[in-house]
């Protein structure tokens, strides 16, 4: 089978695609022939050497979907999408050919979205979940400030809170891009860092946020501190600019707010696939919409495909390894 590799860490151009031995399923496994799978910046990070966890060589790849081939007999040929922290990591992942899965990460992609439709949702749709439900249970009739609302996690959390019933504020450097689910579903707010949080307070009669889901961090934390309602719950997973934070702990308190922490990376692909199933009907309903793909590439352009996601491109870079 042909597959995506790299052996040491670097530019895209460090990547190849080689032919391997094809791949058998162990007990406990399934092999998926992938249709299609996305490119996150988590991935191309990975090349460049973020990701200390990584083992080489390895073959990058985290969200796919695709058939199934080999594993389980009541999930041979099956439609199914699937993601995890692990993959592409410690584990080969899905920019091949076909990749191994733990038979029970298995899930069934919704009938509404195509195969590149649904490689492009596992990284961004997880965290977001992970963030609003689980993390900061946001609850319907509270307000929600979703910063870099445009952006991959962002423009999930919008729908995901849109779906549960909450008030939005979404904030961006810049105006959102045509088709962002801020444009819709709550009031846009187009501002440099330092003017959010008066924004924020404005627009909810000097109360704040209940739930900040900080899509950028670093250089945003204090900011968005300063946006919450009192109890308000802060959810940070990137960090932009510097690694360490200051913040006033008497404010604080005081406040009474809450901080927490979502690493996506720390999810398996059987852990992942419990919020896949989560995710489904939103789908299914036509209440979730994946990412607008921007560019489609077969798996022997790898690198120009890594290169378009690593250089801003607007909307998902996607790889079909059937192409």
């Amino acid at each position: 089978m042909r597959a995506v590799r790299f052996t040491r860490h670097g530019k895209p151009d460090v990547l190849t695609v080689e032919n391997l031995a094809d791949l058998s399923p162990a007990e406990g496994e399934a092999l998926v022939r992938v249709e299609a799978a996305s490119i996150n910046p988590s991935d191309w990070k990975n090349v460049q050497g973020a990701m200390p966890q990584t083992t080489l060589p390895r073959t990058p790849g985290r969200d796919f979907a695709g058939r199934v081939e080999a594993g389980p007999s009541s999930w041979i040929g099956a439609e199914v999408w699937g993601t995890g922290g692990d993959s592409g990591f410690t584990r080969d992942g899905s920019h091949a050919e076909y990749i191994l899965v733990p038979a029970a990460s298995l899930r069934r992609k919704p009938e509404t979205l195509d195969f590149d439709q649904a490689a492009c949702v596992g990284v961004n749709f997880i965290t977001a979940w992970k963030g609003l439900v689980e993390a900061a249970a946001l609850r319907a009739g509270e307000t929600v400030l979703v910063i870099a609302a445009s952006g991959g996690v962002g423009n999930a959390g919008v729908q995901i809170a849109k779906h549960i019933g909450a008030r939005i504020i979404g904030s961006d450097r810049r105006q959102p891009r045509p088709g962002a689910a801020i444009t819709e579903a709550g009031l846009s707010v187009v501002a440099d860092a330092a003017e959010i949080p008066a924004a924020v307070r404005d627009a909810t009669a000097g109360q704040g946020a209940d739930v900040v889901l900080d899509c950028v961090g670093g250089m945003m934390f204090r900011h968005a501190l300063d946006c919450l309602a009192r109890r308000g719950r802060l959810v940070e997973m990137s960090v932009s600019g510097a690694r360490e934070v200051s913040f006033n702990l008497a404010d604080f308190y005081h406040n009474e707010s809450r901080l927490f922490g979502i690493d996506s990376l720390k999810w398996d692909q059987t852990e992942s696939a419990e919020v896949m199933e989560a995710l489904r009907p939103g789908f299914e309903s036509g209440d979730y919409r994946p990412a607008a793909i921007a560019r489609r590439f077969a798996l022997a352009d790898a690198v120009a495909a890594y290169q378009a996601a690593a250089g801003g491109e607007q909307g998902r870079v996607v790889l079909r390894p059937g192409g």
